[in-house]
């Protein structure tokens, strides 16, 4: 039964998008409304909560002392985990992370980490011994498509606001700080579904069940890209990539007014 519902919900989105409309009556190039809470965390380091439609994802962020890795003594480094929730939607199970946890994880990671938004080098603490280690723990709550574009912008809100804290005798000192981490440039994603045949910014569920396939594309300002991701079975003409990149620097840019 729940398969016959999608169906019938999947050929409406079919059937308006071809028409070069949407279900929710939004512009086919157009974003949900965003709303973004800020340092709703006292345990994190700094952490965020942001909206995209019905789509909402928790981040905290928290720095720990850690030992560098070999081939890079005196840089330190982020981690990104993502997890779907299981009461954010009825396909999401609890467990260790699945497929699209782990993918979004990793295009999160990539967009933050090839912007060079952090810099390494800053977050070592004695060459060779004790880098900081940056994690970013982002969770999706409720699940109304495009889980990629609202954890980039939670995982960015809550960066954003990070002290770095204080250290004696190399352990944390539980509520003092010394400082704002750094970053330098503000990375977010734009994601865009490919349905019917026409591009489709910021997809909601049941546009992403019709979606034939999908494109991320991560920029750090109005010139710059630094991450994409393809996904799904279906294919995008170099024309079409054009203009999913075109609309990533033109929808970051507003988002970014936000954040």
């Amino acid at each position: 039964m729940e398969n016959i519902l999608w169906n019938v919900k999947t050929d409406k989105v079919l059937s308006l998008i071809k028409e070069g409309k949407r279900a929710d009556e939004r512009k086919l190039d157009e974003y949900r409304s965003i709303s973004i809470t800020k340092n709703i965390s006292e345990n994190a380091d700094g952490s965020a909560k942001v909206k995209l439609g019905d789509t909402e994802v928790y981040a905290g962020v928290k720095m720990m002392p850690g030992t560098p890795y070999p081939d890079n003594p005196d840089q330190g480094t982020i981690s990104v985990g993502a997890e779907l929730m299981p009461l954010a939607s009825p396909e999401f199970e609890v467990g260790p992370p699945r497929e699209k946890a782990i993918e979004l994880a990793r295009v999160v990671d990539r967009c933050i980490r090839e912007s060079k938004t952090v810099d390494f080098k800053s977050l070592c603490v004695r060459e060779g011994e004790l880098v900081w280690i940056v994690f970013i723990d982002t969770y999706v709550s409720n699940y109304d498509g495009n889980a990629f574009d609202a954890t980039s912008i939670a995982a960015l809100a809550a960066l954003n606001l990070v002290q770095i804290p204080k250290l004696e005798d190399d352990k944390i000192v539980k509520g003092e700080y010394t400082g704002k981490l750094k970053i330098s440039k503000q990375p977010l994603l734009s994601t865009v579904a490919k349905i019917g045949g026409k591009l489709v910014s910021d997809p909601t569920l049941v546009e992403e069940k019709a979606m034939e396939a999908r494109f991320s594309c991560g920029t750090v300002d109005d010139t710059i890209m630094c991450a994409f991701q393809k996904g799904e079975a279906g294919s995008f003409t170099v024309e079409e990539i054009d203009e999913c990149i075109d609309r990533s620097f033109k929808n970051s840019k507003e988002i970014r007014k936000l954040v």
